[in-house]
């Protein structure tokens, strides 16, 4: 179930006498039928976490959009001043169909239509399952444009999500995204920054390895190495016309993040994850974003929320013309 946009969630201070200066994101935002002219941002809420519960993992994220919104009101208004609140996509069960697929529709078919109004998606989960539907929205809008887009998929991520499995969940996500790219008679490309040594069995890593993935792990992420990462980043980026980058929150150490499915005992610091995300946006290729596992219940003063919060801003932000 897609639901429209409700602006009573938008709350925030109100500072009048700063002027438009001192305008927060709550003043600006729009529902994404009235905000007509093209660019800017476009949010989407994904509020499901069926597939984290497919994965047997810690279930809550379905509450993640509210919790993103509930911070991002209060951000300061600077260079991103074109902000649409496109809704939410809601995880409806209906009996003993949990309603996984279903939602990854809704949001493939929500991502395809911010596309079309000139705007960038930036999805708030949810689980990391968010990431089929995300992506089947770009391919949506651009196999209309070209016969053989070539889309790179960045994930700064702890898990590859390349998992087999009888049923979809968050651990599957981009071993479907790169069997549709195969039926497509697309290219696969897939970049994954922060993966956990310890966190993937080797048949994963055989899989990323069997697919050609590229990926650094958390160790090899660091400030001192960050030139390794951008250098990896560089040839990447140059290898594709069209990036979907995707975050899963889980990537970021258990003491900044909390509240996800899977706290990272190691984990990537911001130092790291903020010039990434600037190296992305200034590429000019960035075409889609989520921003993953933000799950309210097991966060603790908001932590997660709030540094969810920050990545998304700075991707408004760095994007913003």
């Amino acid at each position: 179930m897609h639901q429209k946009a409700d602006m009573q969630r938008w709350q925030g201070r109100v500072d009048a006498a700063e002027g438009a200066l001192g305008k927060r994101w709550h003043q600006v935002v729009q529902p994404l039928e009235q905000a007509t002219d093209a660019g800017g941002i476009a949010l989407i809420g994904f509020a499901c976490d069926a597939g984290v519960s497919r994965n047997h993992g810690r279930t809550g994220a379905r509450q993640g959009p509210a919790a993103f919104r509930s911070i991002l009101g209060n951000m300061p208004v600077r260079r991103c001043t074109a902000i649409a609140d496109a809704g939410d996509v809601i995880c409806v069960a209906n009996g003993g169909d949990d309603g996984l697929e279903s939602a990854q529709a809704e949001l493939s078919l929500a991502v395809a239509d911010v596309l079309a109004k000139g705007k960038l998606p930036i999805a708030m989960g949810g689980g990391h399952e968010m990431a089929f539907g995300s992506f089947s929205g770009l391919a949506q809008h651009l196999a209309q444009q070209e016969k053989t887009p070539r889309i790179g998929i960045i994930n700064l991520d702890a898990h590859f999500d390349l998992r087999m499995a009888e049923r979809a969940s968050s651990g599957t996500p981009f071993r479907q995204i790169a069997e549709d790219c195969e039926a497509r008679g697309w290219p696969f490309h897939y970049c994954v920054l922060g993966i956990s040594d310890f966190g993937n069995t080797e048949a994963l890593f055989q899989r990323a390895r069997s697919l050609g993935v590229r990926w650094l792990l958390d160790e090899e992420m660091d400030v001192a190495h960050l030139d390794k990462a951008h250098a990896l980043l560089a040839t990447f980026l140059a290898e594709v016309d069209h990036v979907y980058f995707t975050v899963c929150l889980d990537v970021l150490p258990s003491y900044v993040a909390p509240g996800v499915s899977a706290p990272a005992p190691r984990g990537v610091a911001l130092e790291v994850v903020e010039p990434i995300i600037d190296m992305i946006a200034a590429s000019g290729k960035l075409r889609l974003a989520d921003l993953a596992e933000l799950n309210p219940s097991h966060d603790i003063d908001q932590r997660t929320a709030r540094v969810a919060a920050r990545l998304l801003a700075r991707i408004a932000e760095r994007t913003a013309a």
